[in-house]
């Protein structure tokens, strides 16, 4: 069984910036469409970015020149380099892949 596992997540001041990874467990995984999607308390799972295997890149409009995903498909791995953050990006963020969800790191933005 695949697993998807996030790391980088923390406190961060507002402003600052965070760089999160998702990594597959198994090295001949092909992920193909890989999504970062986040979800504060009290409300719904959301897209934040997403891109495919061949480098195709999604934004959600409340990120949008501030986040960017990547992938280097050597490593398994999908980035979301995170900056000027916000209050309001302050939540569990997920990866997914397919029907395969990572465990959630949690990103707290906060002075």
């Amino acid at each position: 069984q695949v697993q998807l596992v996030e790391s980088g997540g923390g406190l961060v001041q507002p402003g600052g910036s965070l760089r999160l990874s998702c990594v597959a467990s198994r090295s001949n995984f092909r992920t193909g469409t890989v999504g970062w999607y986040r979800q504060a308390p009290g409300k719904e799972r959301d897209l934040v970015a997403s891109i495919t295997y061949w480098g195709t890149t999604n934004y959600a409009d409340s990120v949008k020149g501030r986040f960017t995903i990547s992938r280097d498909n050597g490593k398994n791995t999908v980035y979301l380099q995170m900056n000027s953050l916000k209050p309001d990006d302050t939540a569990v963020y997920y990866c997914n892949a397919g029907a395969i969800w990572g465990q959630g790191t949690l990103v707290t933005v906060s002075s």
